[in-house]
């Protein structure tokens, strides 16, 4: 009986010894965890809310969210984290509370009218560091405009993530009911004016046409190679003969009958050959129609916009680039999410479903089952050779404070030349004055 009293109290013993055994265990795991939480890293993205193209997108967050996940799988010990709801008109303004507070955001997007403030208040951290030792991180990958988008001097500030050059958009029916061949993708102004002139004619049945639409000086300072500003926009030179050409090219324009469009939606009607658009509103409109079967009675397709006299087939540029703030704690993590948003194949075919632009990557949007699948998802045409065209010859717009009201001053400038019946060499001169007065109250 003794004997099998000992046995009892030995198995109670060694059960009592497990039991504290399993529980010095757990602790030490949960210990562990903790340690391991309390050491991960937080990354923070300042990111705004909507479309960057000003179209509907009911996805805001979710190429960041999955660059997120992807990021996260590779990065265990980080977390990445972003506030939702911020506008897009509020965007510039919260990053500089938080940069006053010493709270920027330790990665975040870059819209190009707001890259040269930024730079100027030291927000940005050079990345030519990152990019000389990464091995991994190839500049060539990139359409190099979309670079200098992100770029100052020699410095890189920031990687393109997104982009959309402004096109030529042509309505093929139209013009083949007039019995008009399009010019190649080398066409000139002459050509655009011919075919304007072509189309401006009222029909048998009384239906108005029209060359085109939204044509303005933007675009065709940009094709005839225009310099309108300094690197600050702080002076102007708008006397030159560039200039000159120009606004002689829009006289023409606006002298053709029917020569001016009174509605925006008349290009959508099927009665206007040409209309300059963005790639992403042309996105938006394609994708809108197709998806709801509503498709127009009239085929149309983009081509480059036509060279000035002096200029070449030049389009603007819009590209939306990503940074790393000058104040960060975790470089080499930001890096590597910067990375991910930016040079992820995967992540890049996302903005192909889930936003409006292109990639800035050159074998993303010309990927030919890229652009087999958009044509039958969306009805989206990526014409490569187009879009290749176009990006090598896109322009950087110059990014200065005040943009907008500077640029509405210029178009006052335009539009009242084009409107007097005056010496328009002249006009420039006095405009001239006017511009430059305008930019040193600005100071």
């Amino acid at each position: 009986m003794k004997f099998f009293g000992e046995k009892r109290i030995r198995r109670r013993y060694r059960l009592i010894l497990c039991f504290v055994l399993m529980i010095f265990v757990l602790l030490l795991i949960n210990n562990f965890h903790k340690k391991v939480y309390e050491r991960k890293k937080v990354l923070r993205v300042g990111v705004f809310t909507g479309s960057y193209w000003n179209r509907y997108n009911g996805n805001s967050y979710k190429i960041l969210n999955d660059a997120i996940a992807e990021y996260e799988k590779k990065h265990p010990d980080v977390s990445v984290e972003y506030v939702n709801g911020i506008t897009r008109d509020n965007y510039e303004e919260w990053l500089a509370e938080k940069m006053v507070l010493g709270d920027m955001p330790d990665v975040f997007f870059v819209p190009s009218g707001d890259f040269n403030i930024f730079l100027n208040i030291g927000a940005m951290k050079n990345l030519n560091g990152f990019i000389r030792k990464d091995k991994d991180f190839s500049e060539s990958k990139f359409y190099e405009k979309t670079l200098l988008c992100g770029k100052n001097k020699n410095s890189q500030y920031a990687i393109p993530y997104e982009c959309s050059p402004t096109m030529m958009m042509v309505n093929e029916t139209l013009l083949n009911q007039n019995g008009i061949m399009l010019a190649g993708k080398d066409w000139t102004w002459s050509d655009f004016y011919n075919i304007c002139e072509k189309v401006c004619v009222r029909t048998s049945t009384s239906i108005d046409q029209y060359g085109t639409i939204n044509y303005g000086w933007k675009d065709a300072f940009t094709s005839n190679k225009v310099k309108l500003f300094n690197k600050n926009a702080t002076k102007c030179d708008f006397t030159g003969n560039n200039i000159y050409e120009s606004i002689i090219f829009l006289e023409r324009l606006s002298k053709l009958p029917q020569g001016r469009v009174t509605s925006a939606t008349d290009f959508y009607k099927g009665i206007v050959a040409f209309e300059p658009m963005l790639f992403s509103t042309y996105r938006s409109y394609k994708a809108r129609d197709f998806g709801t079967n509503n498709y127009t009675d009239f085929e149309w397709k983009y081509t480059t916009m036509p060279a000035g006299t002096s200029g070449d087939n030049i389009s603007r540029l819009d590209t939306l680039c990503v940074a790393m703030s000058d104040d960060t704690l975790n470089p080499d993590a930001a890096w590597d999410f910067i990375k991910v948003l930016t040079c992820s194949d995967k992540i890049q075919k996302e903005i192909f479903d889930y936003s409006e632009g292109l990639s800035p990557l050159r074998e993303v949007t010309e990927d030919d089952d890229l652009s087999k699948y958009m044509r039958e998802e969306y009805g989206i045409v990526l014409d490569k050779v187009i879009i290749s065209e176009v990006m090598d010859n896109a322009e950087v717009q110059n990014r200065f404070q005040n943009q907008e009201d500077i640029e509405a001053e210029v178009g006052n400038a335009v539009n009242s030349i084009l409107e007097a019946n005056s010496n328009i060499q002249m006009e420039q001169i006095i405009w001239n004055r006017r511009i430059n007065d305008y930019l040193k109250k600005l100071k």
